[in-house]
């Protein structure tokens, strides 16, 4: 259950990275990117550990952050 709604949260965050992403442009520190690890998260991990680990993620993610690769 909570892998289909990881997976229906995953096509929020798609559908954000079509439409609004798009007009902000690509400023994340880390790769890949916020949205991208977000989305790869959900899918992998279900929606619980997948929102948790995002929001672990947007928390590190600040302009004194180093930034570099953070796979999901």
């Amino acid at each position: 259950m909570m892998i289909i709604i990881g997976k229906i949260l995953s096509g929020v965050v798609k559908l954000y990275q079509l439409t609004l992403g798009t007009v902000l442009g690509g400023r994340c520190r880390y790769y890949p990117s916020c949205s991208e690890y977000a989305r790869q998260t959900l899918v992998k991990d279900g929606a619980l550990k997948g929102l948790a680990k995002t929001a672990w993620r947007l928390l590190r993610c600040n302009p004194w952050s180093r930034g570099g690769v953070d796979p999901a």
